[in-house]
């Protein structure tokens, strides 16, 4: 009896928000979503979620500690529109209002096994002097409507920004499938830099070893 080939693949990630860390605010939660193409459905876990608030921490390091688990499975059968992981991070300013702290979004790794991602985070900024003082002073801050626009390319150009925070992701990542289908999706090379081959270089080189003899 023949066994038919499959038609999908399927790509299981797993991990957590693990911590961020910001100047200002305190009392800091987010939320997260996944963004994907047409042909990706998602079949298990939660796409959309909200944290606990966590406090900055009493320590020199000074990290707001989340450690918030992500679970969840996709299939698909093209890889175009890979998903991505989309987190909005809010918090309280010295007036003791609720405002956006940073957006950040990454796409989910492309190699199976355990990955740590550090994402700079970024806020939407006043289109004026004006604007920029009465949100400072109202607590009325620039925020995106729909938070996945930060993980498409159309409308970004004209989006005033600023870099504030940092945000660390980790992914246990599960294919199935995609050998099957021709896509390679090996574990990178531990030592991807050696791996490559040097140009114009002279005398033999010796792939691996990171130098050549004469």
């Amino acid at each position: 009896m023949s066994v038919s080939a499959p038609s999908i693949f399927m790509l299981n990630v797993t991990g957590q928000v693990e911590s961020g860390k910001f100047i200002e605010g305190d009392n800091l939660y987010f939320s997260y979503c996944f963004t994907s193409g047409q042909d990706w459905e998602a079949i298990s876990g939660l796409e959309e979620c909200i944290s606990q608030i966590t406090r900055r921490s009493d320590d020199e390091r000074q990290i707001f500690t989340w450690n918030f688990p992500i679970d969840i499975t996709f299939k698909s059968t093209n890889p175009f529109g890979w998903p991505q992981l989309v987190l909005s991070i809010y918090g309280t300013d010295i007036f003791g209002n609720e405002v956006v702290m940073g957006y950040t979004a990454c796409h989910l790794p492309l190699a199976p096994g355990k990955h740590t991602r550090k994402l700079t985070t970024f806020v939407p900024e006043s289109a004026s002097t004006i604007q920029k003082f009465m949100a400072w002073l109202t607590g009325r801050r620039p925020e995106f409507v729909d938070p996945k626009l930060i993980a498409q390319g159309r409308g970004r150009e004209v989006t005033r920004v600023r870099s504030q925070g940092e945000v660390t992701v980790s992914f246990n990542v599960m294919m199935k499938d995609f050998a099957k289908l021709g896509y390679d999706c090996g574990a990178p090379p531990r030592t991807p830099y050696f791996d490559v081959p040097v140009q114009n270089v002279k005398g033999p080189v010796l792939s691996g070893a990171g130098h050549s003899e004469a």
